[in-house]
């Protein structure tokens, strides 16, 4: 018999770690990547009708966090959960992650049916949100502290103190690392980077091949 369903792998790094990157070049490899980031972007966009989770976050916050378009009003929300209100925030996560898990299964739902067997899911708070537990295997991506506030103020255009400011709010790669069964780091020429990659989603592959035997 086969598999019933996908095998999901977490893939996790602190900011300017490469995440896309990498899952660009295991898209290359057959494994395709759900963007946790982009579910969100896409329950809080605009829209004709408020989607679930932006119903649940008025109904806690108050409606002055949902715009008239029916999207985040990310001002509002930031004033709100980041006043030092620690229960807000963690409403926040609650609310928020709860939708975007769901989301994320019927998204790695209709991959399989397309004939995909490995799916990474690509969660930045892989562990802090729980997606950790809907993983087989879980991957972290990892650089050089100074590379990553460099890929940071290049990619935002911020100052090396915002960056660094950043970094210090996030898990640090060494407790994110050591929960994983792979760890990538995102230092090294492409095709020794592209090497690596390949070597790791031919044992994904070859794990979730046995799993169907």
């Amino acid at each position: 018999m086969g598999r019933d369903s996908a095998m999901l792998v977490g893939l996790c790094g602190m900011s300017g770690a490469g995440k896309g990157y990498v899952s660009e070049i295991f898209a290359s490899f057959g494994i395709p990547s759900i963007d946790t980031d982009a579910v969100y972007r896409e329950m809080t966009c605009p829209s004709e009708e408020p989607s679930g989770c932006m119903k649940e976050l008025a109904e806690r916050f108050g409606e002055a966090v949902m715009n008239t378009d029916n999207s985040l009003n990310r001002p509002a929300m930031r004033e709100l959960v980041f006043s030092g209100d620690r229960k807000a925030l963690e409403d926040l996560n609650r609310i928020t992650h709860r939708h975007i898990l769901g989301r994320t299964r019927e998204i790695a739902v209709s991959m399989f049916r397309e004939g995909h067997d490995v799916i990474l899911i690509d969660a930045p708070l892989l562990f802090e949100s729980g997606f950790d537990r809907e993983c087989e295997r879980n991957i972290c991506v990892t650089a050089p502290y100074e590379k990553l506030v460099k890929r940071i103020m290049k990619r935002d255009g911020i100052s090396e103190q915002e960056a660094g400011m950043r970094l210090s709010n996030q898990t640090s790669q060494c407790d994110t690392a050591s929960r994983c069964d792979y760890i990538i780091v995102n230092d090294c020429p492409k095709r020794k980077l592209r090497a690596e990659i390949k070597k790791i989603a031919a044992e994904l592959k070859r794990t979730a091949s046995q799993d169907t035997e």
